[in-house]
């Protein structure tokens, strides 16, 4: 192709869809939008009136009761309580999951021979279910003292920490809190390593020229050029932790009592245990819009950080 080809085949084209020959871009999206409007935007805008409601789930007989159920939600304990799980499990993911998963990274992105054996290693947890992981995890605390985690602690001489770990109220969420961790810590692992293998290496061969160390040099090129792996992996975990339901139910099913309760569980519970869907919905909303709130503050801030790191 010519010079004079290319710098005239913009033209062309222009001339083309002009003329009706090359549809816009976006008509190509316009039959997954529909799908997606009707599986998922109209039952959720239909859905999200029975928050207003006494409905039961089960019928057709419903009553308008205004903002009755978010008045009952705000004097619930057992929601705020689930509130207050919800948030503490959150702040726990967020944090030491990408705290361990950006350490992974720095280990596994190096010369090591076996780097790319302990990158599967790490990552594996990932793809196997939540459920799976969650009754593995159940058996390593299994409370018997000659079981799982108990019987390992007794063999090195740690028998004074046995404990009872889903059963004792005041260390069961930070148990499955750990359990979350261990799966998810190798996703956020990956994600960090694809940011440090875009990490320029003259970045860091300048700096040790100029007699960078280590510490230096992370502090001052490797975490700021990071800012849009710790965007994608900040934003994921909290939401994963707001939305965590599996590993709460298969683990202690909100138990003992309600220590381990998340607004997931209790909107589930009030809705197919208790057989307050009107009520649920409530709390659904409540945490639909926690959740996006908490997200738009979080992206619009690492966002800023991105363009000033």
């Amino acid at each position: 192709m010519t010079a004079q080809a290319l710098v005239t085949q913009p033209a062309a084209v222009k001339r083309v869809r002009r003329g009706g020959g090359i549809a816009p871009p976006w008509l190509f999206a316009v039959p997954a939008l529909l799908v997606y409007a009707l599986v998922m935007l109209y039952p959720s805008i239909v859905g999200a009136g029975s928050a207003f409601t006494d409905w039961s789930g089960v019928g057709e007989q419903r009553s308008f009761v205004g903002l009755a159920n978010f008045r009952e939600l705000l004097h619930d304990d057992q929601a705020l309580g689930a509130l207050r799980n919800t948030l503490l499990l959150t702040l726990a993911i967020v944090v030491v999951q990408n705290g361990i998963g950006l350490l992974l990274a720095l280990g596994v992105h190096t010369t090591i021979k076996s780097r790319m054996v302990l990158r599967v290693i790490f990552f594996a947890p990932v793809v196997v279910s939540p459920v799976m992981v969650s009754f593995l995890w159940k058996y390593v605390y299994n409370p018997a003292p000659d079981a799982g985690l108990n019987a390992a602690l007794n063999a090195v001489g740690l028998g004074a920490l046995r404990q009872d770990w889903l059963g004792n109220p005041s260390i069961a969420i930070w148990s499955v809190a750990f359990t979350v961790i261990w799966q998810c810590a190798g996703y956020s692992m990956v994600i960090f390593l694809a940011g440090l293998e875009g990490v320029p290496k003259e970045l860091h061969e300048s700096a040790m020229v100029d007699g960078a160390g280590t510490v230096a040099r992370f502090r001052h090129i490797t975490w700021p050029l990071l800012a849009p792996a710790v965007t994608i992996n900040v934003m994921l975990s909290t939401v994963g932790g707001l939305t965590l339901f599996t590993q709460i139910i298969a683990m202690t099913n909100g138990g003992p009592g309600y220590a381990t309760d998340t607004l997931s569980t209790v909107l589930y519970k009030q809705a197919f245990v208790f057989g307050k869907f009107g009520y649920s919905t409530a709390v659904a909303l409540v945490l639909a819009i926690f959740v996006a709130a908490v997200s738009f503050v979080q992206i619009a801030y690492l966002r800023s950080r991105e363009t000033t790191a």
